[in-house]
């Protein structure tokens, strides 16, 4: 297999790996790892990097753990979803009623 190939299966994986972990969650289900305070990241950061890629971030909190924002994703999209207070790496996401 040559070299260019597997750079686009690698990337691939990793778009699906991606894609497949912030997978649609019942609300009360979602928890994330315990963080110490001093590790997690602020909500207003949080805030920034959602709105730079296009978010409108209506309201973050802490739920279990995570934190959870409420807004419309870059797609303006309604969302509700759950986020990592330490990598900012999504959990997953509240589906929407259509």
């Amino acid at each position: 297999m040559n070299k260019s190939l597997l750079y686009v299966a690698a990337a691939a994986a990793v778009l699906w790996s991606a894609s497949a972990s912030a997978q649609f969650v019942d609300h009360d289900a979602v928890k994330c790892a315990p963080v110490p305070k001093e590790e997690m990241r602020p909500q207003m950061e949080l805030q920034r990097k959602l709105t730079s890629e296009g978010w409108k971030v209506r309201q973050i909190k802490n739920f279990n753990g995570c934190y959870e924002v409420y807004g419309f994703d870059e797609k303006g999209q309604r969302a509700e979803a759950f986020f990592d207070p330490k990598t900012f790496v999504k959990v997953g996401q509240v589906k929407q009623p259509s």
